[in-house]
């Protein structure tokens, strides 16, 4: 049992890691991020390395589909550009969950030390909000850390490797588990690096990690498109395009998926580092599959995906409010 729990508090400090990493930058860089994006549409490799390069920053695809999403709501960029953006936005988180699991350890105490001393003495300046990302980063790498020394008693217990025969034993519902716990963590990060954590532990094979991950995109996807589900007038079709491209990429893989896990087991046999992989691969092979093809996915989802109305911005209800006043009413019954 505590070992359990000893798990449980690893990937909840991981999940937390990521949203304390995410909030932060948002907050420090936010407006700049979105100048950033909105200004570098005007060719399709610009948005793609805007994308990707956002994303690495914030840790977060869901947090660029709603920067992309409010451009395209707001009629500053088109849903063709916007899809791209996304695209690179794949790519980069993949990315950055393969920078996360280098040997890193090192890095996590001197930036949770850091970081609380300048979250601590200056809170409300930029370096306080910089040294609250330098605390998410540092509790990132030791949940890491955390889940790897939780998972390997599991390995030795007989009971546990049933439990995850049982639940892992089908493809579909691998890919079912790792969206429902995408979902349910808000982070498709923190779900691909314990699911590599497992794989390297023993706790799951590759094949079923690298379903989690599958899980993972389309449960990224799935997210994507809840924030941004009442973004008014054509935004919520980003997340639409985007969880297009996931579930077709998602078909593609678990069709091939015999054929990807020789490809990256010749390529390199620590187990932890094949998921990985892996999920660079599923994300980079998206991207080229659809990236002149934006275009297309654009017009088919603004064929059978509704915009939704903006908000109404009319005064009238206040002045409706204003002729309730005791004061009103008598100069009303008075003339």
């Amino acid at each position: 049992m505590q070992i359990l729990l000893n798990l449980m508090a690893s990937v909840a400090l991981l999940v937390w890691g990521t949203h304390i990493v995410r909030t932060g930058i948002l907050r420090v860089f936010g407006a700049d991020l979105r100048r950033f994006l909105s200004k570098s549409v005007s060719t399709r490799p610009s948005a793609f390395l805007s994308g990707l390069a956002v994303t690495a920053l914030v840790q977060s695809s869901s947090a660029t589909a709603l920067i992309a999403s409010s451009f395209v709501g707001q009629g500053l960029i088109a849903l063709g550009p916007a899809l791209i953006i996304m695209l690179g936005a794949d790519v980069g988180t993949a990315l950055m969950a393969l920078v996360l699991s280098l040997d890193l350890r090192w890095i996590s105490p001197i930036c949770i030390f850091f970081g609380v001393v300048f979250f601590l003495s200056q809170k409300n300046k930029r370096a306080g909000q910089l040294g609250r990302v330098a605390i998410g980063m540092g509790l990132i790498l030791l949940a890491l850390q955390l889940v790897n020394q939780s998972t390997a008693p599991l390995t030795q217990a007989q009971g546990v490797k049933v439990i995850f025969a049982s639940l892992s034993g089908d493809l579909l519902l691998d890919v079912l588990i790792g969206a429902v716990f995408t979902i349910l963590s808000w982070s498709s990060l923190a779900m691909v690096l314990l699911s590599a954590a497992f794989a390297s532990s023993g706790v799951i094979t590759v094949p079923e990690g690298m379903a989690l991950v599958l899980g993972s995109n389309i449960g990224s996807g799935i997210l994507a498109l809840l924030v941004n589900i009442r973004t008014p007038g054509e935004g919520r079709r980003v997340a639409v395009g985007n969880l297009i491209f996931k579930a077709v990429g998602c078909v593609i893989f678990m069709l091939g998926m015999q054929l990807a896990i020789r490809l990256i087991s010749n390529f390199d046999q620590d187990p932890g580092r094949q998921v990985l992989h892996f999920h660079v691969l599923f994300n980079l092979t998206i991207a080229v599959l659809f990236f002149f093809l934006t275009g297309h996915v654009a017009r088919l989802v603004t064929r059978f995906v509704p915009g939704v109305a903006a908000p109404s911005t009319q005064v009238e209800p206040r002045q409706r409010w204003r002729w309730r006043t005791p004061r009103a009413r008598r100069f009303a019954s008075a003339t």
